[in-house]
């Protein structure tokens, strides 16, 4: 019997126009796009169609942008009656997937991610940047050794032949050379105001800690599967405590989407924007079903 998950983009998904078809659809993902405006007290949608794209990727307005837009495609498939049977998060994305879960309410999504970008962006000072095609213990290696320089580690385990390392710039940077002579395909620096998924972050994690605290998160409807350790979990107290954790741990996509298909999930639903975690998908599990669902036309073109 067929299995689906929704999945949910992170950042650096974001793009100036996004969103503009969800609001030009009127109904519920307008509606959607309106409360996000009124819930931070300036017109988030304003600057999703328009920009400009330096404000736009702005980690503090780029988080509740994607977090807007995914949220807002969510209520274009739940209007349709398409519901998941699991659902994860690639980093910022496990709070859109806490709202598809039933975990949390848009508006305290929205407020919890609008604090974490703005924590994150002063934690600042760091940078990241992407490995292609090594295996996840020579990247390791590679941090290892380049800890002479100062703090580097992996930030993200992708998929097959692509890890993320984060960490000090000097220390990235003396990585990033140990890994193209250890032959990888490509290391590209990532545009991101800091050490995401790192100890780096630990100033941002202990501030948010007291707002995620205060936020009344329920227990999930369907098990959402967390970054931090790739288990699914549907008590609200475990999801909360786990997320305090994710900003200064790695995103294990990998072994959460390898866990996903374990437990029966073949067809995978990306909701948000971009295509971006589908593509990641397909590269960890060969016969999934991975479709984007960012706009109004691929959610109407679904056949699930």
């Amino acid at each position: 019997m067929s299995a689906m998950a929704f999945v949910f983009p992170g950042q650096n998904s974001h793009f100036v126009g996004m969103g503009r078809d969800l609001w030009d659809s009127g109904g519920v993902a307008q509606a959607m796009l309106e409360r996000a405006d009124e819930v931070l007290g300036f017109p988030l949608s304003s600057l999703m169609f328009e920009g400009p794209e330096e404000d736009l990727t702005a980690t503090q307005n780029q988080q509740p942008a994607i977090l807007t837009h995914s949220a807002a495609c969510l209520a274009l498939l739940e209007q349709r009656g398409i519901e998941p049977q699991m659902v994860a998060g690639h980093s910022l994305g496990e709070y859109s997937a806490l709202i598809a879960a039933g975990c949390l309410e848009f508006g305290d999504a929205l407020r919890l991610v609008r604090r974490r970008g703005e924590l994150m962006a002063a934690a600042g000072g760091g940078a990241m940047a992407a490995v292609i095609g090594l295996d996840p213990p020579v990247v390791e290696e590679a941090c290892r050794c380049a800890q002479e320089v100062g703090f580097v580690a992996v930030a993200n385990y992708n998929c097959p032949g692509q890890v993320v390392v984060t960490g000090e710039p000097e220390a990235v940077h003396e990585a990033s050379r140990l890994l193209q002579e250890a032959g990888a395909k490509r290391v590209l620096p990532l545009r991101v105001s800091g050490a995401f998924h790192s100890p780096l972050m630990a100033s941002a994690a202990e501030q948010l800690r007291p707002v995620l605290e205060a936020a009344p998160f329920r227990d999930a409807r369907v098990p959402l599967v967390g970054n931090v350790d790739a288990r699914p979990r549907t008590s609200g107290d475990e999801i909360r405590d786990a997320l305090a954790e994710q900003i200064t741990s790695p995103v294990l996509w990998e072994p959460s989407v390898r866990r996903m298909a374990e437990a029966g999930i073949d067809t995978f639903v990306e909701v948000g924007p971009g295509k971006v975690v589908s593509g990641l998908i397909r590269r960890i599990v060969e016969d999934a079903r991975a479709e984007p669902a960012g706009t109004v036309e691929a959610i109407e073109a679904l056949s699930l």
